[in-house]
């Protein structure tokens, strides 16, 4: 392991994912910050830094994965007593951003909790956010502080070339995401294909028409996050009966509740290629799932935050 030598860089992990912290903080070179996260009877949040942080570049990582009111709410308490001990900086590190689905008001009277979340981390003393692939990158916008957005797509661009599948096509399970599907096509040298589907209620999606020829190749498809799964199985299913020969699907954010790993177990998707931004438990594990780790890209940035040098060369490749 490296050495990282210069004292007023600290980093602290939350609770949310310890695992990736340990993995971050061995890629810089340095020990977690010595911090004790607790709960008081009624479940009150409790944090107790036992080392001085005063005039340090701090960086707190915690994605808020589930419990997700949990974890949000540690790393508002966390950065409140990070402001209070006099830290040079608080960059809030989120490789996964809950609550970004709610990025608008799609319908009367919707709360646009994106923003919400936003006020809070800002009002809570964060002077900085580094996360990963934004559900929707105009959630950047909400914040009035510095936002590092860092890309899942390289990550598992590198990890299919590895694999030198033959008639890839890259292919979008819905709308939105055609811009990630062709970041990725490009670095595969692919085509891309869409999903056109309906989803009548959050969590129901309806598989409408494929646009695109996938027939005879084998398809790729790229998302955010799965959560429930029932989009990215019954997408699967679709190619399938479309003609493609192989599906193979990815994600940056593993959210994976519900049925979603019973769907993915049944589903014709041969493999499931995801990143650690959130944690997953051992009962999750299937030989369908394949884990990459952000850990080197997310220390890489933390460095060259702290050393002021630029975030954007981490993606010119």
């Amino acid at each position: 392991m490296a050495n990282y030598r210069d004292p007023k860089l600290k980093v602290f992990t939350g609770s949310a994912n310890p695992k990736l912290s340990h993995e971050i903080a061995e890629h810089i070179g340095l020990s977690l910050g010595n911090m004790e996260t607790a709960r008081f009877s009624d479940g009150e949040c409790q944090i107790k830094l036992n080392e001085s942080v005063r005039g340090s570049d701090v960086f707190i990582i915690q994605p808020t994965c589930a419990p997700v009111n949990e974890h949000l709410m540690e790393l508002l308490v966390v950065c409140d007593a990070l402001k209070r001990a006099s830290a040079k900086s608080i960059n809030v590190v989120m490789p996964y951003y809950g609550y970004a689905r709610q990025d608008r008001k799609a319908r009367s009277r919707d709360p646009i909790t994106a923003k919400l979340v936003a006020n809070l981390i800002e009002t809570a003393g964060a002077e900085r956010v580094i996360t990963m692939d934004l559900h929707a990158t105009q959630i950047q916008g909400f914040f009035d502080i510095p936002v590092d957005h860092l890309l899942g797509v390289p990550i598992l661009a590198k990890y299919f070339q590895g694999k030198n599948l033959s008639d890839v096509v890259v292919v979008s399970p819905d709308h939105g995401g055609v811009t990630r599907a062709r970041k990725l096509a490009e670095r595969l040298g692919a085509p891309i294909a869409i999903i056109d589907k309906r989803r009548p209620e959050p969590n129901v999606a309806e598989v409408m028409n494929i646009v695109g020829n996938i027939e005879g190749k084998t398809a790729i498809m790229i998302d955010d996050m799965i959560d429930t799964a029932g989009t990215i199985t019954i997408a699967a299913n679709a190619l399938v009966e479309a003609g493609a020969k192989d599906v193979y699907a990815c994600c940056t954010h593993p959210v994976l509740s519900g049925p979603a790993i019973e769907r993915i177990q049944n589903s014709t998707i041969k493999e499931l290629v995801i990143t650690n931004t959130l944690p997953l438990p051992e009962e999750k594990r299937i030989d369908k799932i394949k884990v990459l780790s952000v850990a080197p890209l997310i220390g890489e940035a933390i460095i060259r935050v702290h050393e002021e040098l630029s975030i954007s060369k981490l993606f010119d490749e």
